[in-house]
């Protein structure tokens, strides 16, 4: 294709971006008395198997005898009381790990512990499982304290519904379903113990006071924490209400809630938050409409809408390469992607791409895995196992553009590839980072995002740009007049426009508005363009400033050994952890003036609860900061840096 196809977003960059569209898909599609006509009454819907002959049916034998060791080793552990010191080790120290590990530990042991009993059937794991019901039941709060307000303590006059609090409900609903029989065996009263807490927990909150929650914001765009918790207060409210009016009210609500979160989606229904969060967002978005389709035996659908399909697609539009996913903001640059779940999210879909994704996926790292977060898709991966095929030809996306969180990706023939992007600084899980990039050859990390460090008390709190990895003095950005950027909806790029052809693709927008007007930047364009058939990556910013005051620098970040003996060239070489002797390293060669630019290098931090696990994040190598600092400080300037496979 000879001629460009030029998108060209808004000239102020901003209605571009996603707003709130009242698509209402649910809500105008079905009523409430749709809802109550097609639900299928409590006592009729049995979603999962329960007995040993049931598990067979749909199974592999060697997945249930997974199953069954994971849940003897379960039986080895006794269930951690979670003491009030612990709470409030949270807001004592910032730690929100003393907590977690008991918290999320236990609900691991108890769904491992389920599992296996149903599959089993022999009764073995009954009393540890009576015994994890009991000790979840007494705690005086099922989330973490880090969703609290900062008290560490729970109200437990006003329960607070989080991620872990409607996760929580789930695996009890779960405990009722699979194994409720034998809990009357050893008392009548745990069953009645299990619906009181997430009545009070659960229930009662979400009927009566969710809007209190900006999760739930009917004028705000939200994030991953509203499909999330649907997913588990459906799942909740179909296992355990018995009285199907109610149970049709909460399914009902949940369906409203839901659209919450489809009516922030843009247009192209990317997800700001990043690939790793996509699954507990647009993946749980799946888990909520496949509840809704198998309880109406098919009646509640809406996966033909376009906005859902685009949804998906964002995760594999998101693909480098191996476990390689792009990664602004706090998402991972390393995933292992449920492929289990995708698979039928695919076949929902009819998305051919979707499905060979899912099958690669599935090949390549096995997810199916007892334990972890959205635990109630555990079951239906269980299901996936014997019908997902072994084979398929996967071609990752060769060019995507993004339009509603400004991201391009897009890969030569080569080897190269590159993911840009535009926004602003109030994206969900934010950094501080318009106008970053990053570059892979051959599957390699070489110019990156560094990634988020462990989350503490103070990751979402007033002092987050306190940390370095959030700042965009650690990012592939401009330091202008000694100036990052800031944090804040004001903060963005403008003029952003996307050109893709055969030979190239471009990005271009105007920085100046993502810094502060101390930094006194008239404009700042910056051009990110990969071109295909010379193998090279090209940056070009052009800027012109008010006044110049301190310093100019340009930052690459990478976790390559890096060379800048030669002036003028920096040689970045493939770190070699894990591979195999005979691999040969890959190098990228990143070209610039020598007569304007003077090149160092410096190590941030790993010390400390937040940058711990900079340590391991990126297969062992060491996030390093190349910094290029100014020789000549003009008032205009034009600068480019050539990126070209070494």
């Amino acid at each position: 294709m000879k001629q460009f196809i030029l998108i060209f977003l808004c000239a102020m960059g901003y209605y571009s971006l996603a707003q709130i569209t009242p698509r209402h898909l649910l809500e105008k599609t079905y009523s409430f008395e749709k809802v109550k006509e097609v639900l299928i009454p409590f006592k009729a819907y049995h979603p999962y198997p329960k007995t040993t002959d049931d598990w067979k049916k749909v199974v592999p034998n060697e997945t249930l005898e997974k199953v069954i060791k994971e849940g003897e080793r379960a039986l080895k552990s006794d269930f951690e009381a979670i003491s009030g010191s612990t709470s409030l080790d949270f807001v004592r120290s910032g730690d929100r790990l003393a907590h977690s590990k008991i918290s999320f530990g236990k609900r691991n042991q108890l769904t491992a512990l389920i599992l296996a009993e149903s599959i089993e059937g022999k009764g073995r794991f009954m009393e540890a499982i009576f015994n994890g019901i009991w000790s979840i039941c007494e705690e005086s709060y099922w989330g973490v304290p880090a969703h609290i307000s900062g008290t560490g303590l729970p109200d437990v006059e006003n329960p607070v519904v989080d991620l872990f609090a409607a996760e929580t409900a789930s695996v009890l609903a779960m405990a009722d379903y699979m194994v409720g029989d034998k809990l009357d065996d050893i008392n009548k009263l745990v069953r009645k113990r299990i619906y009181f807490e997430t009545n009070k927990r659960i229930f009662i909150p979400m009927n009566t006071k969710s809007d209190r929650y900006g999760w739930m914001s009917k004028t705000k765009q939200v994030n991953n924490w509203n499909p999330w918790i649907m997913s588990n207060w459906l799942m909740s409210s179909l296992l355990l209400e018995k009285d199907d009016l109610r149970r049709a009210e909460m399914v009902y609500a949940a369906m409203k809630g839901l659209d919450l979160y489809i009516n922030g989606l843009g247009e192209d229904g990317g997800c700001d938050e990043g690939p790793s969060y996509w699954f507990a967002a647009g993946g749980s978005v799946f888990d909520c409409l496949e509840l809704l389709e198998k309880s109406t035996s098919g009646q509640i659908n809406i996966f033909k809408e376009p906005i859902i399909q685009k949804m998906a697609a964002y995760v594999y539009k998101a693909h480098i390469d191996g476990f390689y996913f792009t990664n602004f903001a706090d998402a991972d640059p390393v995933l292992k992607p449920d492929g289990l779940m995708l698979y039928r999210f695919g076949l929902a879909l009819n998305d051919e791409n979707m499905k060979q994704f899912s099958q690669w996926a599935n090949l390549n790292f096995n997810r199916f895995e007892v334990n972890g977060n959205q635990r109630m898709r555990t079951i239906e991966n269980m299901m996936t196992i014997k019908d997902i095929p072994s084979q398929t030809i996967y071609q990752p996306v060769r060019d995507a553009w993004i339009s509603d969180i400004q991201v391009m990706t897009t890969r030569s023939a080569g080897g190269l590839y590159l993911a840009a992007h535009g926004g602003h600084n109030a994206e969900s899980h934010n950094h501080n980072d318009v106008g970053d990039f990053i570059v892979y050859a051959d599957g390699k990390p070489m110019i990156v995002d560094a990634g988020r460090g462990n989350y503490t008390a103070r990751t979402f709190s007033s002092k987050r740009y306190e940390l370095w990895f959030t700042q965009s003095n650690y990012h592939n950005l401009p330091i202008i007049n000694g100036f990052g950027q800031k944090e804040g909806r004001d903060f963005e790029a403008k003029n952003v426009s996307y050109q893709i052809s055969a030979k190239e693709s471009v990005l271009k927008m105007d920085l100046a508005d993502a810094y502060p007007k101390e930094a006194a930047i008239k404009k700042w364009q910056r051009s990110i363009s990969l071109h295909k058939e010379k193998e090279k990556i090209i940056l070009a910013d052009d800027y012109e400033l008010s006044a110049i005051s301190d310093s100019l620098q340009h930052i690459f970040m990478t976790v390559c050994d890096v060379d800048i003996s030669t002036p003028g060239k920096i040689l970045l070489t493939s770190n070699s952890e894990g591979q195999s002797k005979e691999a040969k390293p890959t190098r990228l060669l990143v070209t610039y003036n020598p007569a304007l630019w003077t090149a160092s290098t410096e190590f941030p931090s790993t010390e400390g609860m937040e940058y711990s696990s900079f340590k391991t994040k990126w297969n062992g190598s060491k996030v390093q900061r190349i910094i290029l600092t100014s020789n000549k400080l003009d008032l205009k300037g034009k600068v480019q840096f050539d990126i070209t496979k070494g």
